[in-house]
């Protein structure tokens, strides 16, 4: 029995190895005619579930925003329940199903998903990728390089669908990157790099620091700065930097920056009100409005004072017509000397403070 056994795993053995080298000398074979399948002109399309099926109620507007890592998927539940429980269309511009088959089989609730991976700026003006956002009831926006997302949708018929999505009072989405473009105003990684709050804080004027906006147009985010990784990879300091830049740059003193943790989510209803879920205790930090900066200048540190940071938590509430917080996790302010960043005064303090 065991020389059969051994008999049986050899032939497995040089059965697999002739099929590979089959699939070599072929191209690959089947598995590059399942990714020819997926190719269309400057994109990759997929899809799971049943495209034909009704949305199964009403939807209703809002805006997820996810600070990156592991899903939390309370708020992914929440997204779903404000797409009707109907069909969510993933833009992303890297990976291909993996986001779409956690919506569909893991956590479920919808009738079916979509993915558009984006290869080229012409994807967004074709037609077939415009009428797929059309149809969605609920959009998500993968995380990955937030520049690629700039270089191939800002200024588009895609980033238009994107306004008249929210506009139709359906709900919108998005991790890491995704989350990064959705206030008025975002972090672009133009730059090639991700910035550091040490790199922002010393020299918030120069070309590392690559702001970009009239990108998308949510309510209740019109003056916000948006971030994501934000306790993890400490990002306090380059939100504030970027916020004075903004408000040195377009003579604005009421500009609001939002971070979120990893694992964490602000999901904001129509009314304006956000709460947060988190799957590790994390947060939404709300950072400003700021007073002007002391000292800015290229080539020079950041030196300002005052900066008010509150935390939004599992028990917060945050009304984003004015920025008020009910029961904030934490309060704090920071100065910034010379691009060094001090808290000065705090609460209650944050578990992954910058």
């Amino acid at each position: 029995m065991r020389l059969w056994s051994r008999g049986s795993v050899l032939t497995r053995t040089l059965c697999r190895g002739l099929l590979g080298a089959i699939l070599a000398v072929a191209g690959t074979g089947a598995l590059a005619a399942a990714d020819d399948d997926s190719r269309r002109d400057g994109y990759r399309y997929y899809q799971i579930g049943d495209l034909a099926a009704p949305r199964p109620a009403p939807a209703r507007p809002g805006a997820m925003l996810v600070g990156g890592g592991d899903w939390p998927y309370p708020a992914f539940r929440w997204l779903i329940e404000r797409a009707g429980h109907g069909r969510i269309v993933i833009l992303r511009a890297s990976g291909s199903t993996e986001a779409q088959d956690e919506f569909f089989n893991d956590i479920g609730g919808i009738t079916a998903a979509q993915t558009l991976v984006f290869e080229d700026r012409r994807a967004a003006s074709d037609p077939r990728v415009l009428e797929i956002v059309r149809q969605a009831d609920g959009i998500f926006l993968a995380g990955g390089d937030q520049s690629n997302y700039v270089r191939y949708w800002r200024g588009t018929p895609l980033s238009r669908a994107l306004d008249a999505h929210v506009r139709a009072g359906k709900p919108i989405g998005g991790t890491s990157a995704g989350l990064a473009i959705l206030g008025a105003h975002a972090y672009g990684a133009m730059d090639g790099g991700s910035l550091t709050s040490a790199d922002a804080l010393n020299d918030p004027a120069g070309p590392q620091l690559t702001l970009v906006d009239d990108f998308l147009h949510l309510p209740y985010l019109e003056r916000v700065l948006t971030d994501s990784h934000f306790g993890k990879r400490e990002r306090l300091g380059r939100l504030i930097a970027m916020l004075a830049r903004l408000a040195q740059e377009r003579g604005r003193d009421d500009l609001v920056g939002i971070g979120v943790d990893e694992y964490t989510a602000l999901c904001i209803d129509g009314d304006g009100i956000g709460r947060v879920f988190s799957g590790n205790g994390g947060y939404a930090w709300v950072v400003g409005p700021q007073p002007a900066a002391e000292l800015y200048a290229a080539g020079r540190p950041l030196s300002l004072r005052a900066v008010p940071v509150r935390g939004i938590g599992a028990g917060s509430v945050l009304h984003l017509s004015d920025f008020r917080v009910e029961r904030p996790a934490f309060s704090a302010l920071y100065d910034v000397e010379a691009g060094r960043l001090i808290r000065r005064d705090a609460n209650i303090a944050p578990t992954a403070s910058p």
